[in-house]
């Protein structure tokens, strides 16, 4: 599990791919100044969202393989460049943003990313199987960046990037027509889960 709250901004340095026969990809990542001091293999950090294990650590980074799928459904590493990245959590961590799992819903696109004074509005149009899941003062995960929904509409939504997250996070980057990967809220999960079962189960 994890919070959304972005602890360094890394690097993918490299992607090579692996000889097991399933198109496996092994990531090389600059930690960015991650404190890996207590992360050993076969921990998880969440890099730009996405849930993967650490196969192997080097002085400042650690590489993570990925599947095919992942890389299919997912956005930010399938090529070199920048990501979020965060340590799962510990039981007895501040809960700063919101309850992540780090399995990615589906891909987003960027509609907008206006400057509002010192801040940036970002709206998004979400997949439509995700649209029911996202609501005005809700929570949603962007890259990995807990933020906090401020105006839905139909499939869009917007939210407010503070200078702070511009400057510590890979949204800073993002540009009208990019993709992102999205989480939903875990509550908004499981309470359709609740309002559509069929009431049978015991």
């Amino acid at each position: 599990m994890f919070s959304g709250i972005v602890a360094a901004l890394g690097h993918i340095t490299k992607l090579t791919p692996r000889n097991d026969g399933a198109s496996t990809v092994r990531l090389t990542i600059d930690g960015g100044g991650l404190d890996m001091r207590d992360v050993d293999i076969g921990n998880s950090i969440a890099c730009n969202g996405v849930c993967l294990t650490v196969v192997e650590r080097a002085a400042g980074g650690f590489s993570a393989d990925v599947s095919p799928e992942t890389l299919s459904c997912t956005t930010g590493l399938a090529a070199p460049g920048p990501i979020n990245l965060e340590k799962s959590l510990r039981l007895a961590d501040y809960l700063g943003g919101h309850l992540v799992s780090g399995h990615v819903d589906g891909a987003g696109t960027v509609t907008r990313f206006d400057p509002v004074g010192d801040n940036r509005l970002l709206a998004i149009r979400a997949p439509e199987n995700l649209k029911r899941y996202i609501a005005r003062k809700g929570s949603v995960c962007v890259n990995g960046v807990s933020l906090t929904v401020n105006s839905v509409e139909d499939a869009d939504f917007s939210v407010n990037l503070i200078p702070h997250t511009l400057e510590v996070t890979t949204l800073g980057f993002l540009k009208p027509g990019d993709q992102v990967n999205l989480e939903i809220d875990l509550i908004a999960r499981y309470v359709e889960r609740m309002l559509t079962a069929d009431g049978d189960a015991q």
